[in-house]
């Protein structure tokens, strides 16, 4: 029977549900039987001294005890007013040092008007994308293919639709499209999506239903990965479609316009070049 949530951190999701820019939660004590850690989970950032690890160590165990049944991912100190960022279940929440109010909402550089929160979420949710089951997708290579992204995509989707004629302006980049369905909102799309996979070019039949809505000729009895999609998806926690992922792991769901995309992998690209190479096994 899964725990009873406390009134603190039902407050912290009413807020996001809310989408309340700025609201404290007082984080009410409730026993010290906290959740168990997560496999993911990041009790500081990897350059913290062993003082800074040993007191987000203590925060975050003021957390699992103060949230039983809360996913703990990530707490590590913030540059900002003393506080601890802590990535609760799969949103960025500030704290103080003895976890006496949560702080739910954005946090802003006044200076340049940007969304730290945000922006500080988007990197402590990144996929890793060298673990991905590429062989549940289907590659479509533009160009050189030298720049990487993957979509998870839904064929009866409107935005997915609109996505693809964004598409058509990027060029030198390899795509891996993740049959992804969402069967409450489509139900025809699964049946689409294994006739795709069903065919003898994939990437040529996605193209054409893309273009015209025509769908090969077959009856999607192969053996196909979709189900298997949907679970990884799920895995991932993704809920909408389409849903990019960029090379460095960043997620960003919607279609977004050309110019925004084209900004976006080539931030991700970057991002992955700046990475040191892994140390040669002696």
């Amino acid at each position: 029977m899964p725990r009873i949530e406390n009134r603190a951190l039902l407050c912290v999701r009413r807020a996001l549900a809310l989408g309340v820019a700025t609201l404290a939660c007082a984080a009410f004590a409730q026993g010290t039987s906290g959740a168990p850690a997560a496999d993911n989970a990041v009790v500081a950032a990897p350059a913290a001294s062993p003082a800074a690890a040993a007191e987000a160590a203590a925060v975050r165990k003021l957390l699992e005890q103060k949230f039983p049944g809360a996913d703990v991912r990530y707490v590590a100190k913030s540059g900002y007013l003393g506080l601890y960022e802590a990535m609760l279940d799969d949103s960025l929440v500030y704290t103080d040092p003895k976890v006496a109010y949560i702080f739910v909402g954005s946090m802003y550089d006044t200076a340049t008007k940007r969304n730290l929160t945000e922006a500080r979420s988007r990197k402590l949710n990144r996929v890793a994308v060298d673990k991905l089951p590429y062989e549940l997708s289907f590659k479509r290579v533009k160009g050189d293919g030298s720049r990487k992204l993957i979509i998870f995509s839904d064929a009866d989707c409107p935005f997915c639709h609109r996505l693809e004629n964004e598409l058509k302006g990027v060029d030198n980049v390899t795509i891996y499209t993740f049959l992804f369905p969402i069967d409450q909102l489509h139900p025809e799309a699964a049946r689409k999506s294994r006739q795709i996979w069903c065919s003898a070019d994939r990437a040529k039949a996605w193209d054409e239903f893309f273009e015209s809505g025509k769908l090969p000729d077959n009856k999607g009895e192969c053996s196909n990965p979709v189900a298997a999609t949907q679970a990884l998806g799920a895995k991932l926690k993704i809920q909408a479609t389409p849903t990019m992922i960029l090379a460095d792991g960043t997620v960003v769901p919607g279609a977004i316009p050309l110019a925004r995309l084209e900004s976006e992998i080539k931030d991700a690209e970057a991002e992955v070049r700046q990475k040191p190479a892994p140390a040669a096994k002696k």
